[in-house]
């Protein structure tokens, strides 16, 4: 597959005066701020089926009284049709856990690439419920299982059985049936690896396979209670109303996990962040304020501010951003209603340089979002550039001088030779892989054993020790030379490399500090899947929701 090049962004758009520098984008107290967007994954699905025409449909629903069996939602598009197999279970309340070393769960799945026939059932029957000790098959593109939010799950089934609606603030509180606490991919315990998928144009865009896994997996939380209530109430019951359904979401329950995703990946991370930004500059580089932008951002200003009202959290930091971008939200209102000249010169731009000055940051990341909404034709093509090949990142350049390298690394890692590596404060965590799930996690090295097998996710301590080593070097020393004598700055050398086209590829801030939130490498990562109600309940694990206030498939195709 040949992959769109984000370099073409920078050589064709007259966009480069209005992007943001990168010293500024890559902070993680900003990336930590991230609000999902029209280039979201999820978002970029959606519009595909619904341009595409796809149909949908559920082929099989075979649940009995208790809610126990098997159920098909197929998505069936112009070259190849996908199916989410679900298995419902009968799971006592004891065994019910969102973390990642439970073994039973609510409902689990798996995606699966085609029309599933009885013996492909069977065989996920016996494996999907399993999950991590099971296995599956190079016919499947994701694996994930789901737990129910019991108290609103319950009160829906109870209501619908008495043919009432249910409380309409429960459902706002709550905002989804069921989370997943795991969407696996890309070859994971059998499953088909991305390359397998990635000449399809519906699969070029990361993590779409995941994202329809859990846009069906809502269709299959609301099939299921309205199943529920049928069995109790009989001819009594009444389906969810347009309103409570369209309301609800699905949650998810992520960890400490997902976070060295974007450091293990600098040059996807690039291509999210360069496309995300080349939109933003797109729009500010705009001379005029067309009336359906106009009427567009309006009605997405309105929607972020009743976003932000409901929106809440118990963390203490999340309560803090939650108050300045309510607050924030409502300078921006006032300000666009009485003060913002839509008529001026490039009205896009004066209002972002307003916003930088006048707003905190949560609702500064939140205005990205708001200008980019009725611009779709101006930046929806942009998707293209957001997948990557990584394999030309493992190429390093040996005969690039020790002069060169140092003078990529003074231009592009500034911010990695300004903490004082010898201070405990400054190397404080390590990363490192849990023995019991394989999953990473973050020890305090002083307070905690482990650090001997610490993960290099030190991206600015190894960029800063290859600093100190390249002034031992005669500017004019080949790389190939310095690796001979000393090879373990390899990998610090591959990436100050790959870096000199790639401005958004590190995470610029020290990733074992004492002050590292990792709450802030996740944020940026959800916001770029499309998750909205950021909810942490520690600096290391986060509740979200997905899908929520968008179509069902009944909404957008056949069924």
């Amino acid at each position: 597959m040949t992959f769109a090049d984000p370099d073409l962004i920078a050589e064709t758009a007259d966009t480069m005066a209005y992007r943001r520098p990168a010293h500024e984008v890559m902070r993680l107290d900003r990336l930590g701020s991230a609000h999902p967007m029209r280039l979201s994954f999820l978002r970029i699905l959606l519009r595909r089926m619904v341009d595409e025409q796809w149909r949908f449909d559920r082929p099989l629903f075979d649940l009995d009284a208790r809610g126990v069996g098997r159920a098909v939602y197929r998505a069936i598009g112009p070259k190849h049709c996908y199916s989410l197999v679900c298995f419902a279970h009968d799971l006592p309340a004891e065994m019910r856990s969102d973390r990642v070393i439970a073994t039973a769960w609510d409902a689990t799945f798996a995606l699966f690439d085609g029309t599933p026939y009885s013996a492909d059932l069977d065989r996920l029957a016996a494996n999907v419920p399993l999950q991590e000790a099971g296995r599956v098959s190079n016919r499947e593109l994701s694996l994930s299982r789901a737990n129910r939010s019991v108290r609103l799950f319950d009160h829906v089934v109870e209501r619908l059985s008495r043919g009432l609606q249910p409380d309409s603030e429960q459902i706002t509180g709550a905002g989804y049936l069921m989370r997943t606490t795991a969407v696996y991919g890309s070859g994971k315990f059998g499953a088909a690896d991305r390359h397998a998928i990635v000449d399809r144009p519906e699969m070029l865009c990361p993590f779409q396979a995941e994202m329809l896994s859990v846009w069906f997996t809502r269709s299959f939380s609301v099939d299921i209670v309205e199943h529920q209530a049928r069995i109790r109430g009989g001819d009594a019951a009444v389906r969810l109303s347009a309103v409570n359904r369209k309301a609800l979401g699905v949650g998810n329950s992520t960890g400490l996990g997902m976070a060295p995703f974007l450091v293990r990946h600098p040059v996807l991370l690039n291509n999210w962040i360069m496309a995300r930004e080349e939109a933003l500059a797109r729009v500010r580089s705009q001379t005029s304020v067309s009336p359906q932008a106009s009427a567009g951002f309006d009605g997405a200003l309105i929607d972020a501010i009743e976003n932000a009202r409901q929106w809440h959290s118990e963390h203490a930091l999340q309560q803090e951003k939650l108050a300045a971008l309510r607050s924030g939200l409502d300078l921006l209102a006032q300000h666009v209603r009485t003060v913002w000249d839509r008529t001026q010169e490039r009205p896009w731009d004066a209002l972002w340089r307003w916003s930088e000055a006048a707003l905190p940051v949560e609702a500064q990341e939140s205005l990205v979002s708001l200008m980019l909404e009725p611009h779709g034709d101006l930046v929806d093509d942009l998707a293209q550039y957001m997948a990557a090949d990584e394999s030309p990142a493992t190429n390093l350049d040996g005969s690039m001088s020790a002069g060169e390298l140092q003078a990529l690394i003074c231009s592009r890692y500034d911010w990695a030779l300004r903490p004082d590596y010898g201070n405990a404060a400054d190397t404080a965590r390590f990363w490192y892989v849990s023995e019991d799930k394989l999953e990473p996690r973050l020890g305090e090295r002083f307070e905690e054993p482990g650090a001997e097998r610490e993960l290099p996710l030190d991206t600015g301590r190894q960029v800063a020790a290859l600093n100190e080593a390249l002034q031992e070097c005669p500017s004019n020393t080949p790389v190939a030379r310095l690796l001979l004598l000393k090879p373990e700055h390899r990998s610090a050398i591959r990436r100050v490399q790959l870096s000199a086209h790639r401005p958004f590829a590190e995470i610029q801030d020290n990733l074992i500090s004492a002050d590292l939130m990792p709450i802030d490498m996740l944020r940026c990562k959800l916001a770029f899947f499309g998750a909205t109600r950021f909810d942490p309940r520690s600096d290391r694990w986060v509740r979200i929701n997905l899908f929520q206030g968008l179509p069902y498939p009944d909404e957008i195709g056949g069924r």
